[in-house]
């Protein structure tokens, strides 16, 4: 028998960091994201042994341990090790040995949600092998607490639900870990000329998103004015971000991320850098009307809109950068699983 899952990665296009705690606790945040055909991949072998056999095929690593129903979190794919003593501890109570094999489709720290897709998936896997209660909300807030409560690990919320339920999402965040994801029906044309002019560009570097987003939840601790005022902007964003895509206004959505993101850069210290700022100014001139970074900021993927016949112009001018302009697709699927 061979259990195995998949999970997309996803392009937040507006609201990004207002998920995060204690911002979301304490005013509410709001998120536009959708997910693309770029995925964790996770698969499961089942074995009658007493050893834990873990790889991750990208990362070329492999670890091998005795079947324990505590693994040790000691900096060695540690997001396998939480998912599998987060299921041990909560629902099967005792070890039980097994291969899982990972795969993800890009890089961490690209800001494409890549780790907690990853958590999804591998927890999806278990879901799917030993029959576990949980539907899609579940999913989502135990994977959500599997990293930031079990490991640790400072983050957002956006990233667990958009890969568990896939599609076009508008979320709302507030206290208590209570999450409302709304799927939005927008008409497929508008969707393909998104699609069209919307360029997802990798800038070759990775970061760590974990220290950004600790200085952002560090200013709303402190009551930093600008940084929370940025946030409220970036709330505002992503209702004017649902706004253009179900009316059509597609062409307006890059003014709108162009807004986003001079707000974005004032929530801590990091988000942009010179790197950043040449390549965006470069898009700009090439003809986009708007762009972003794709997740905390730092490194990783941006995205710049493009209307009309414009992207071809901005294709061209970011691969003289030294990055990769990426194909991908919108795709309506979250997490999928199925047993061989």
């Amino acid at each position: 028998m061979i259990i195995r899952s998949k999970a997309p990665l996803r392009l937040g296009l507006a609201g990004g960091g207002t998920d995060v705690s204690p911002y979301s606790d304490l005013y509410g945040g709001a998120i536009l994201n959708m997910t693309i055909g770029m995925y964790a991949y996770a698969t499961i072998k089942p074995s009658s042994g007493k050893k834990i056999t873990i790889k991750a095929i990208d990362r070329n690593e492999e670890v091998v341990l005795e079947a324990k129903k505590h693994l040790a979190i000691d900096g060695k794919l540690d997001l396998a090790k939480g998912v599998y003593n987060r299921v041990v501890k909560d629902f099967i109570k005792k070890p039980f040995a097994f291969e899982l094999t990972t795969y993800v489709d890009a890089p961490p720290g690209s800001g494409l949600g890549s780790s907690s897709t990853l958590v999804v998936a591998i927890l999806g896997a278990f879901v799917e092998w030993f029959k576990l209660p949980l539907g899609e909300y579940d999913i989502a807030h135990l994977a959500y607490r599997i990293e930031r409560e079990d490991l640790a690990m400072h983050g957002g919320k956006q990233d667990q639900y958009a890969a568990t339920f896939g599609g076009v999402n508008y979320m709302e965040f507030y206290a208590n870990d209570k999450v409302i994801v709304n799927p939005l029906r927008i008409k497929d044309k508008w969707l393909n000329e998104l699609e069209n002019n919307l360029i997802l560009f990798f800038t070759e570097t990775s970061r760590s998103s974990s220290e950004i987003i600790a200085r952002q939840s560090e200013n709303v601790k402190k009551k930093n004015v600008k940084s929370i005022e940025a946030m409220h902007n970036l709330k505002e964003q992503s209702v004017m971000m649902k706004e253009a895509i179900l009316k059509g206004d597609v062409d307006g959505i890059g003014k709108i991320l162009h807004y986003g993101w001079e707000h974005k850069k004032a929530m801590a210290s990091g988000i942009s850098n010179p790197m950043i700022e040449g390549i965006y100014n470069a898009a700009i001139k090439a003809g986009a009307t708007g762009g972003k970074i794709s997740g905390a900021g730092g490194g990783g993927f941006m995205i710049f809109y493009a209307p009309y016949n414009a992207k071809f112009k901005v294709i061209d001018t970011l691969n003289k950068l030294g990055g990769r302009v990426m194909k991908y697709n919108f795709t309506e699927y979250g997490l999928t699983t199925w047993t061989i």
